[in-house]
């Protein structure tokens, strides 16, 4: 007899919405692990503002502790109007950079997917996207201009502030891998966006991810400047598979392609480091105007899960059959306000979460 897989998932299900959308995903999750003959042992623990409510930091070292024992993390949402007067280091959103810190995950990789049901909410003319939109950003995440050196300093009395652009060859390298391991899975081209017309830092990513790329000899290299990649994305998202870029240029580009596919309700992400471990999450906020009215929409958090399953769990098959759950529920008419139009029928969080259980 096969000895059922035991895997234990650390649930952050956070703030506003974070908390409904994250259940809905937990059920799929218990379905699809049932089907598979595996056992997921879900922990949920606090970050963000509640955890602030509850002992005075977004990112309480004991929620660390369980994400670090865990196979991967589910995270919802986190933050809101509520601890936006807060000082720096006390609001939500440091415990998601927090996070990534202390769990070492350098890579985001942000797919970005229009449904071929959902063309029609997409702001680019048909046109454009007749060819299909699939994307995938893998972003360095814990270094560049956000983690850099910063200051502020008086010269002849006017006050000057500065933020460093910093890369070493070693975190170019390991990102750069993880973006051509992902093509390998795909289409088998990867785009690296960058200034090196402009920036050193840049310049030092060509050379290492010139020296990466012949491991990878399926893989199409080419580069482009991230102004022009901005303007690509919305002419001709069709020619892009996967994105490579660093922290900064990555941040920007995601969220333009998020908006190109129409609603961010849609959109997973996924942060990893070296081995298997990952944080699965939503690319959108905690909403807290919508937040317990069931108005929310789960897919993402859903397909996020999915994607949990792919890479930390190393399962393909459960992640496709929730991809394919996802989209017949949405070719059958089914829609949740922020993806509603004329014509179609209107759910809310419960009974989205239904219809997706109902077709695995």
């Amino acid at each position: 007899m096969t000895k059922q897989k035991v895997y234990d998932i650390a649930v952050i299900p956070g703030d506003g919405i974070g908390v409904e959308i994250t259940d809905v995903a937990l059920e799929v999750m218990n379905k699809v692990a049932a089907k598979y003959k595996m056992q997921l042992n879900f922990t949920k623990v606090l970050a963000g503002g509640c955890a602030f409510d509850k002992y005075g930091e977004p990112l309480p070292a004991e929620t660390v502790v369980q994400c670090k024992k865990s196979a991967a993390v589910l995270l919802g949402a986190v933050g809101g109007p509520k601890w936006d007067t807060l000082p720096g280091d006390k609001r939500p959103e440091k415990a998601l950079l927090g996070i990534r810190a202390a769990l070492g995950l350098y890579a985001n990789l942000r797919p970005a997917k229009i449904y071929d049901v959902l063309k029609g909410a997409s702001p680019l003319k048909d046109a454009i996207i007749e060819s299909g939109v699939d994307v995938l950003i893998v972003r360095e995440l814990t270094g560049g201009i956000y983690f850099g050196e910063r200051g502020r300093r008086a010269e002849n009395g006017v006050v000057t502030a500065f933020d460093s652009e910093a890369y070493s060859e070693k975190e170019i390298a390991r990102i750069t891998h993880t973006a051509f391991a992902a093509a390998m899975k795909r289409r088998k081209k990867v785009t690296l966006v960058d200034k090196a017309n402009v920036l050193e830092s840049s310049r030092l990513w060509r050379e290492v991810v010139a020296k990466i790329a012949p491991e990878y000899p399926e893989v199409a290299l080419n580069y482009m400047y991230v102004d022009n990649a901005s303007m690509q994305l919305v002419r001709n998202p069709a020619q892009f598979d996967v994105i490579l870029t660093s922290n900064l240029f990555g941040d920007i580009l995601s969220d333009e392609a998020s908006m190109i596919t129409g609603s961010i309700g849609m959109l997973a992400s996924a942060s990893m480091r070296e081995d298997s471990f990952g944080m699965y999450e939503p690319i959108h906020g905690s909403a807290p105007d919508i937040a317990g009215k069931d108005l929310a929409n789960p897919l993402a958090q859903i397909l996020s899960a999915a994607m949990l399953f792919e890479y930390s769990l190393g399962m393909s098959e459960p992640a496709r059959n929730i991809e394919n759950a996802v989209e017949k529920v949405l070719e059958k008419g089914y829609r949740t306000g922020d993806i509603w139009t004329e014509g179609f029928t209107k759910v809310g969080t419960k009974k989205m979460g239904e219809l997706v259980l109902a077709e695995l």
